[in-house]
């Protein structure tokens, strides 16, 4: 059955309809055909191409999308199902009464595969010369390769379709597999426009020939910043610029992503970019293109640590800016930047009421500034801290990964563990007035372990948390944390209320023999754990650590664990157990070698180099091997983390002190430390 086969007029509800035959749709037999997915009847595809025929004008992308999911490839081979339906899909998409004709194309696009080839695309090719310019667009990727796309751009006057084409044409002439000679006239053309006087196209070009000549945007920073920073020429981005599969235009913000993308091999160039593109804002009050080159400096700004270098006096010297979305942005920059943003405190400081916001971003002005403030030490962040971080969690806010948003309580608060003395009395009051319930109180008490006897002034307002399942398991790790200073705390553990799980009755006593200053019912406790974990991998080798040489009894059942393990955290665990009971380095440090030196070559598994660095705090003892990666690290410029956004600055920043720490060790003993 071909296109022309199912182009006939139909009557819908007594109307007449041009394009799909409903007659010819019915009499195709379905049966023994294939889907995408084995748990997709195929009884769907005719259902949903009736569904677009009878919905006409009206019909839409919704009304599509389960025929991507049933007759494109998706990872697999064609289904059969796919041959049957093309010449529906191609009347369809060719219908002009049709209401989502450029979805249709785009659905064409993604069926065409080496297993249709001898289908007749003819009338899905017509598409290419659509009078809709949004069909034209769409019907691009069915151009046949370099020599397609090369004839469409001779013909194409519409600058909208023109872009994307000459996109496509990078694209093609950097497939190694292309007809030379096409691929040659593509490298014209391209030529051709970079040498013209159209500022857009010019720009489309440049990201396009990045693909033949990488250092090309390189080369032309300086007139990309011009066309960039021109505000006549910024509307015309959103009227030409369409480069994805999505039927909506780029606006020149989006643009810049684009472009600084294609730096990416050039660190240099590519911050460059952004400043040129800041200062040039602020000649010309440009403010949507400060807030994206913003956006594009914050982006660098945690993949690489010179950067902040670079920011420091631009973020500063915007905290004075007019528009409140960029003081937020530059607000957040100096946060990250921590310490040396100190020379701003006093502005910061003036920041704190600010109440400005931009949509879709997570905070304010007045909050990011507070945190700023707090990074630098200054202690003016402090008044109000906790009202502020309390408020933030009982909001219903969705979860945002865009930047600015405001920090969780634990990263603002536990750095702040000098100030505990000024931070409790509000945050006690917090606890108590929010009790379990309270986001808020999650996040305290997390803090609360972290400073540990720091925290003993909360005890009592703790104590009552014991009788709520979803704090009493927090509260136990907070007396854990403060150790013999809690000791007063021991009857109220009579009225600890747990979730029904052997492992957090045990807590319960392991707490009490912890807070008792009792070191050998502790000692039982954990090694009895050891011994008898369900699963052995998951015994609390950590907690046997602390205890040394008097856990000698334990050090075979250790032993054998450790050399049976596969997961990493067991064996890092074990490994530096077996050390702080036998004394000696082997086979500790040739296990944590193993998660060491992969960092220095570039590997990502921040994880397992974070434990096997305080490992090595703990053991005080490294190898030449190890000196020698942690000192390629260090001198690295990359962020050591696998987050995105500001904790991906946090955890560099911390691993970043261990590696300082375990480069000041020489040697300790079992009992001693070089923290």
């Amino acid at each position: 059955m071909t296109a022309g086969d199912v182009q006939a007029g139909v009557l819908a509800d007594g109307m007449a309809m041009v394009g799909m035959s409903l007659e010819a749709l019915d009499a195709v037999v379905w049966d023994g055909l294939g889907t995408s997915h084995s748990s997709q009847p195929v009884e769907d595809v005719p259902r949903a191409l009736r569904r677009i025929a009878l919905a006409g004008p009206a019909a839409t992308e919704d009304d599509c999308d389960p025929l991507y999911s049933l007759i494109t490839r998706q990872g697999c081979e064609t289904p059969s199902a796919a041959a049957v339906a093309l010449p529906f899909i191609v009347a369809l998409a060719a219908d002009p009464d049709i209401g989502a004709r450029v979805t249709l194309t785009g659905l064409l696009a993604a069926m065409h595969a080496p297993a249709l080839t001898d289908e007749d695309w003819t009338g899905a090719w017509a598409l290419l010369t659509d009078p809709d310019p949004a069909v034209r667009r769409a019907a691009r990727w069915l151009a046949r390769g370099c020599a397609g796309l090369l004839e469409r751009w001779r013909i194409e006057t519409d600058q909208a379709v023109q872009l994307p084409i000459l996109i496509a044409l990078g694209d093609a002439a950097a497939d190694p597999d292309v007809d030379q000679d096409a691929a040659g006239m593509a490298r014209a053309v391209l030529d051709q426009v970079l040498g013209g006087d159209d500022p857009v196209l010019w720009v489309a070009a440049v990201y396009a020939s990045a693909n033949l000549d990488r250092d090309l945007p390189v080369r032309q920073l300086v007139r990309l910043v011009d066309v960039f920073s021109d505000l006549a020429v910024r509307p015309r981005f959103e009227e030409a610029w369409y480069q994805t599969d999505f039927e909506f235009p780029s606006s020149r913000e989006d643009v810049l992503w684009w472009i600084s993308r294609r730096l990416e091999h050039n660190c240099e160039a590519q911050l460059s970019f952004a400043v040129r593109l800041i200062e040039a804002a602020g000649r010309t009050g440009d403010t949507p293109l400060c807030r994206g080159a913003l956006d594009l400096a914050w982006h660098q700004l945690v993949r690489r640590r010179s950067v902040a270098t670079a920011l420091l006096p631009l973020a500063g010297a915007l905290l004075d800016d007019p528009d409140g979305p960029i003081r937020l942005r530059a607000a957040n920059i100096l946060a990250a930047i921590g310490p040396t943003a100190a020379p701003y405190a006093d502005r910061l400081a003036e920041l704190l009421d600010d109440a400005e916001a931009d949509e879709g971003l997570d905070g304010t002005v007045g909050e990011i500034a507070r945190w700023a403030l707090a990074r630098t030490g200054d202690p003016r962040a402090l008044p109000g801290l906790i009202e502020q971080l309390r408020a933030q969690e009982e909001e219903s806010r969705g979860y945002n990964l865009e930047e600015p948003r405001r920090p969780d309580i634990a990263h603002v608060l536990i750095p702040l563990r000098a100030n505990a003395h000024v931070l409790l009395p509000a945050m006690r009051r917090a606890i108590r007035d929010g009790g379990p319930p309270c986001g808020a109180t999650y996040g305290f008490l997390a803090v609360l372990q972290a400073w540990g006897e720091d925290a003993l002034p909360a005890l009592p307002d703790l104590l009552p948390l014991l009788a709520d399942t979803r704090t009493s398991v927090d509260v136990l790790g907070v007396l854990r944390a403060m150790g013999p200073a809690a000791a007063s705390a021991e009857p109220a553990l009579s009225t600890c209320q747990l979730l029904d799980h052997l492992g957090n009755h045990w807590s319960v006593t392991w707490t009490a023999a912890c807070i008792r200053g009792d070191r050998a019912a502790a000692l039982r406790l954990v090694g009895d754990a050891v011994m008898t974990a369900e699963v052995p991998e998951h015994g609390p080798f950590s907690s046997l650590a602390e205890f040394g040489r008097d856990a000698a009894p334990y050090a075979e059942r250790v032993r054998s664990i450790h050399e049976s393990s596969t997961r990493w955290w067991a064996r890092l665990t074990t490994a530096v157990t077996l050390w702080s009971i036998t004394g000696q380095a082997d086979p500790a440090v040739q296990v944590l070698e193993e998660y060491v030196l992969p960092v220095a070559d570039g590997d990502d598994g921040f994880g397992s180099f974070r434990e096997a660095l305080k490992g090595l705090i703990r053991i005080g003892e490294i190898s030449p091997v190890i000196r020698d990666a942690l000192l390629t690290v260090r001198e690295s410029e990359r962020r050591l983390s696998q987050h995105d956004g500001y904790e991906a600055i946090l955890q560099d920043e911390e691993l970043r002190r261990l590696i300082e720490q375990v480069l000041a060790c020489t040697h300790a003993s079992p009992s001693e430390t070089c923290r």
